[in-house]
């Protein structure tokens, strides 16, 4: 089964700029014997932790075994700090898969990196990909809906993040607010942008849904009812996990397999890999990925043009 390049056909990427990236890789690496792509002495998976200070290497520990012993090489985990870093890493072939958020992974393709969408987060088995972005304010605040966002000091995730940013200013664009009618606070993860509405720095901020629904309640950080929902978004896309395509043939068939039927917790927790009721994936605490149809990450390119935004081409 070969992925799929969703936005490869629909974005307006240069076709001599990808074929030119193609070629670049690690001296490290191995050519296959027609000369066609490279096997890495390592695979390196890389991403960007939705919450800061999380180890997501240890989230990636039980699909990292897995490959390591159905591809029969060493498979390691590159930690980042921010998207710009692991683009540049996959367009020079030193990242083989990475884990984007979804405009980070638009903003990769229109830079020109050669990459192909292995699969979409998915929560729960069964469930179709995707998720909201959710405004909230303080519990006691007087604020009722996203239109009254205008003048005041909001809490954002980053400029790259598609739900911590580009949705919610869409939504701030189409409640009437004007493009820059705000404090701006780039909060750096989509826990400190909750918890600093919650703590007042910000009068009102942008968070994924799951992170306030669940995992910063989970965790302690806050009770039900500090926060309170007064806008949520349309349904975006979930982050992709992509793959380099300049690994050799026979590999890349290899690694889309795997994510297409045994990247998942059921499958990990079935040979071994994890122990059931312990076995959540990243720090967003996913079942595994599903394969996407062509078209499903459009939607981004909408966004765009809609709200012109900087962070769509910067990289």
């Amino acid at each position: 089964m070969r992925p799929r390049k969703s936005l490869l056909r629909l974005a307006a990427v240069a076709g001599a700029a990808v074929l030119a990236l193609a070629a670049c890789g690690e001296s490290a690496d191995t050519s296959s014997d027609d000369g066609e792509g490279v096997t890495p002495e390592t695979l390196v998976i890389s991403g960007v932790p939705a919450e800061e200070g999380t180890d997501l290497s240890n989230t990636y520990t039980p699909v990292i075994k897995m490959l390591e012993e159905e591809l029969g090489i060493p498979v390691e985990f590159q930690p980042a700090t921010s998207y710009a870093a692991v683009i540049e890493g996959q367009r020079n072939g030193k990242i083989h898969i990475a884990q984007y958020g979804a405009l980070a992974y638009y903003q990769a393709v229109q830079t020109g990196s050669d990459i192909s969408v292995l699969g979409a987060m998915v929560k729960e088995k069964g469930v179709e990909p995707g998720y909201q972005s959710y405004g909230v304010v303080p519990a006691d605040s007087d604020i009722e809906s996203i239109e009254e966002f205008a003048g005041k000091k909001l809490c954002f995730v980053d400029i790259s993040s598609t739900s911590g940013y580009l949705y919610p200013v869409k939504g701030l664009l189409d409640a009437g607010v004007e493009m820059g009618d705000w404090e701006e606070n780039l909060a750096g993860g989509h826990d400190a942008s909750a918890m600093n509405v919650a703590s007042g720095e910000c009068d009102a901020g942008f968070a994924l849904d799951s992170m306030i629904e669940s995992t910063l309640i989970e965790k302690g950080d806050l009770k039900e009812g500090d926060l309170k929902v007064v806008w949520k978004s349309d349904t975006i896309a979930e982050p992709p996990i992509t793959m380099y395509n300049g690994l050799e043939a026979g590999l890349k068939d290899k690694i889309a397999k795997i994510f297409a039927e045994q990247a998942n917790q059921d499958y990990l927790v079935a040979n071994g890999y994890c122990i059931e009721g312990e076995c959540d994936l990243t720090d967003q605490r996913i079942w595994g990925w599903q394969t996407v149809e062509d078209d499903y990450y459009t939607s981004l390119i909408e966004v765009c043009e809609a709200t012109q935004a900087q962070a769509c081409s910067a990289a």
